[in-house]
């Protein structure tokens, strides 16, 4: 049975709390026109065991990258662990020694804590329940959170973010320290944590910023800096606005973007291909600018230039999946299917819940079988 409507008339807190005490199981949908976004949660028996939401996506190897808590390196250990094993990243990195069962396990309720207060936050758009199986979803570390305490935990942070808005305005501000005469410094008496914020604090990084880099939640930052703020150890200021120079070339190269689509749209490749090197020029860290041009050398079947423009995406933005999915198709058209298959699997990882897996699942058996035929006739 479907449960759907509009979040004007039944809010989010009270979807929630309905799934909850109707010990539901399935996946709840909810969309924001005004924001362009769309998050997930998987709710087994009314508990929350995933969330996840478009403009962030979230995958354990992006959770643990962000954290700090792990890298390539780490990722290849766990790779090692494969052979046919059927277990997800986290049990591979927690049995390769990486990272503890705890600590992924603190990672990922944090990272489905964050999703699920970010929509408890909207108040427009629509909501869609369906009733289905979770039991073949790969959740790894099997997070099971208690949705009361989740609606509990959201109530104290919007009673908390209206006491501490008035010096924290978002997470976008900007931390610095504040002078302090010889006196004050001398009496300066800090907790653990709130030196771990204080050291972070470089006058570049933002709240969000600094939440990522230590791990640890975004409220909790922000409370801290409400906490250093209140005894005059930091002030704050908003992030540097772009200047006029950097607007432009904004401007100049979200424009040259808009030719491209159009001209590929329109079976113009090679105008696709000047405008998006153009786009490109005017921001050269464009992932976006970066994949449309690797697609039309690929539509130009100059599949050996479009590998090492994805192979130049990667190295500047390894997060963003269709990187790899893009990768994965060129580096197939050029014959290096090793790489085509590290690049699906990354894909995998960082969505896996995405309506390409099916067929990139299908690329990747498609790949073992041909290098098992190539590996029988080189025995020949």
């Amino acid at each position: 049975m479907a449960i759907e409507g509009p979040l004007r008339e039944l809010g989010i807190h009270d979807v929630f709390q309905l799934l909850d005490l109707s010990r539901k199981t399935g996946a709840l949908r909810v969309t924001s026109e005004l924001r362009n976004d769309e998050g997930n949660v998987l709710f087994d028996g009314g508990k929350v065991i995933h969330a996840s939401i478009r403009s962030n996506p979230t995958s354990i190897e992006r959770i643990l990258r962000q954290a700090g808590k792990i890298g390539d390196a780490d990722l290849a250990a766990a790779d090692d662990l494969t052979n046919g094993s059927g277990m997800g990243l986290g049990d591979r990195l927690v049995m390769a020694r990486v990272i503890t069962q705890r600590e992924l396990e603190r990672q990922l309720r944090m990272a489905i804590e964050n999703v699920v207060f970010e929509l408890m936050s909207w108040r427009e758009g629509f909501f869609s329940f369906e009733e289905q199986s979770v039991s073949n979803v790969q959740v790894d570390a099997r997070i099971r959170i208690s949705t009361e305490s989740l609606l509990m935990e959201g109530a104290r942070r919007i009673d908390e973010w209206s006491r501490i808005a008035d010096k924290v305005p978002s997470l976008s501000v900007v931390p610095t320290l504040a002078p302090v005469d010889g006196e004050r410094a001398s009496v300066l008496d800090l907790l653990p944590h709130e030196w771990e914020v204080l050291m972070m604090i470089d006058g570049e990084r933002d709240l969000r910023g600094i939440a990522g880099s230590l791990g640890s939640s975004e409220f909790e930052i922000a409370k801290i800096a409400y906490g250093l703020l209140s005894t005059g150890v930091v002030a704050i200021r908003q992030a540097d606005r772009p200047s006029q120079r950097t607007l432009k070339a904004i401007t100049d190269s979200q424009t040259a973007m808009a030719a491209a689509h159009e001209a590929l749209a329109g079976g113009r490749v090679e105008d696709a291909l000047s405008s998006a090197r153009v786009a490109l020029a005017a921001d050269s860290g464009s992932t976006d600018a970066r994949l449309l041009v690797a697609k039309a050398l690929s539509k130009l079947s100059r599949y050996p230039e479009a590998v090492d423009e994805l192979r130049r995406a990667v190295q500047a933005d390894p997060l963003t999946p269709e990187v790899h999915l893009d990768l994965g198709y060129a580096a197939i058209r050029v014959g290096d299917f090793a790489n085509a298959r590290a690049s699906f699997e990354h894909f995998l990882r960082l969505l896996p819940s995405s309506h390409e897996m099916a067929h990139v699942r299908a690329s990747l058996d498609l790949l073992t079988r041909l290098q098992h035929l190539l590996e029988a006739r080189a025995d020949v």
